[in-house]
């Protein structure tokens, strides 16, 4: 029960978090919490940190009740054991806003993204990388609430201060390229958004596994532009690709999965093959039941394609 092999624990759960296997990451840091409990006091920072990490495994599994609980019981031993400015509770602040951003709680999400950028901006040098990841997460709101000017604002703004403190081919750079391609694409810039797709998914090939998850997102993006375009065999290519990803690191009922389903099936609907879009249509409904809160917007859009 020495506190080092807890830390060495959590430093595996890490990596197995970056690379996307996240059962093992799980696996990981719940050892190391186990451990930390016994033999350091129940307020200690590092016992928050754990409980921050689990929090993030449990929302990239879709977990978002459990997110949501372990990440207010960090927040709230950060707020006894640490000064009222310290980096790890503006970090408690953006990840519960994540946890309502992917519930789709989206007023929710802003007030703590808000919070933490506030925080950061006061406690970080000007040009950290926490705070390019919180305008990033802004925009990100006013990107699903159409508001795509703004988010497009934001989305440069992190882009530029990524450029400046991180290497190049980082992954971090590889998503505010994703981001700023989704604005294009949501503004009927086809061209330039599969631009940005594919210059983000070039640095995700040579910096990540090729299971990763964030390559099965690029994917389904660049699909998703062939989809507005009107090339469905293309955009049916890269969405069963980016399924077929998501399908081996991803948990059988995981959000992300259901979408892909969705997208497959508006392809199919496109194509005028009604009975196989309804059959994806279909499996995509049951399992946003399963795994998103009754009111969720996605299930709504669901239903709304089974009617179509």
């Amino acid at each position: 029960d020495h506190p080092d092999i807890a830390d060495s624990l959590y430093n595996i759960g890490v990596v197995y978090d970056n690379k996307g296997e996240y059962d093992h990451a799980l696996d990981s840091y719940s050892k190391g919490l186990k451990i930390q409990e016994k033999c350091l006091p129940s307020d200690h920072p590092d016992i928050a940190t754990t409980l921050n990490n689990i929090g993030v495994v449990y929302d990239n599994k879709g977990g978002h009740d459990h997110a949501l609980d372990y990440h207010t019981k960090c927040l709230e031993m950060r707020q006894k054991c640490l000064p009222s400015d310290h980096p790890a509770i503006a970090r408690s602040l953006n990840n519960i806003g994540i946890v309502h951003y992917e519930k789709g709680e989206y007023d929710h999400a802003l007030d703590y993204y808000s919070k933490c950028l506030k925080m950061r901006e006061e406690c970080l040098e000007s040009n950290h990388p926490d705070i390019a990841d919180s305008l990033n997460n802004i925009g990100h709101v006013y990107c699903r609430n159409g508001e795509y000017d703004r988010a497009f604002d934001y989305y440069s703004k992190c882009l530029k201060m990524r450029e400046k403190c991180l290497p190049s081919d980082h992954p971090d750079i590889a998503r505010s390229l994703n981001n700023i391609g989704e604005v294009y694409c949501s503004n009927g810039e086809y061209d330039r958004a599969f631009d940005y797709y594919s210059k983000c998914l070039q640095i995700q090939e040579k910096c990540l596994t090729s299971d990763h998850p964030d390559i099965a997102d690029s994917l389904i993006n660049i699909g998703n532009v062939h989809y507005k375009k009107g090339e469905y065999d293309h955009a049916l290519d890269s969405y069963s690709k980016g399924l077929k990803i998501q399908e081996k690191c991803l948990p059988s009922d995981h959000p992300d999965i259901a979408t892909s389903l969705s997208n497959i099936g508006s392809v199919y609907n496109s194509k005028g093959e009604y009975d196989r879009a309804l059959d994806y249509y279909s499996k995509c409904l049951t399992m946003r039941e399963k795994c998103l809160p009754s009111e969720h917007p996605d299930i709504a859009t669901s239903l709304n394609n089974i009617g179509i």
